[in-house]
Parts: C-alpha cells; structure tokens; sequence
C-alpha cells in the first residue's frame, strides 16, 4: 500500500479514535450520573427504566472500547508496516474494506469465517 493512502488512513483513524473516546467519556459520565443519583424514583417502572438506561450506556461503552482496541491495534499495523494485510491469511484487505472499516484486521473471506465458527 501507497504511503499516502496509509498516511490518509491513519489520520482517519485518529479521528475516530478522538470521537470515540470523545463518546466513551459521555456514556460514563451518564451511567456514573445514573448510578449516583441521589433521587429515589417514585414508580418501580422508572427504577427499572433507569437501569436499562444504565445498562444500555455500559454496553455501548463496551462496544466503543473494543473499537478503540482495534483502531490503536490497526494504527500499530501501520507502524508496522502491515497494515492492509489480513492477520489471518497474510492477504490484502481491499481499499473499499479499509474505507468502510478502517481498523479492519481480516479480508473478508476470513472474517466471514471467523464468525460463522
């Protein structure tokens, strides 16, 4: 791959690491305010509508750190060099899967296989 279409995808990959961090920071902000708050509900249903609310905000944070994981993790396979390169097979991961999914680590085929095992 191109220097400048590794330079490219780097920045890209900062950006959503900023973002995402960005959004991490927000979802534990709510649900540490949720769990904090010192108001009791006066209904049972707005007890358990704020414990889905937490529990929503905690899965998505999960989900956001996972993707912070693989950016930081495809950012080092730029250092390296081998970025573009599918961790499994060692084959190229197309452009166009690299521009839907920057911090992608697997070409398609072994991706598909890694999820229908």
């Amino acid at each position: 791959m191109k220097k400048a279409d590794t330079d490219l995808f780097k920045l890209n990959l900062l950006t959503l690491r900023a973002r995402l961090r960005g959004d991490v920071k927000a979802l534990a902000d709510i649900a540490l305010h949720e769990s904090n708050n010192s108001s009791m509900p006066i209904h049972m249903a707005e007890l358990g509508s704020e414990n889905y609310e937490q529990e929503f905000a905690l899965s998505l944070m999960e989900s956001e750190e996972d993707t912070l994981t693989a950016i930081d993790e495809a950012l080092a396979r730029i250092e390296g060099g081998a970025f573009g390169k599918c961790v499994e097979c060692d084959g190229v991961i197309p452009k166009t899967r690299l521009n839907a999914i920057p911090y992608a680590s697997m070409c398609v085929r072994c991706a598909e296989q890694k999820e229908g095992a």
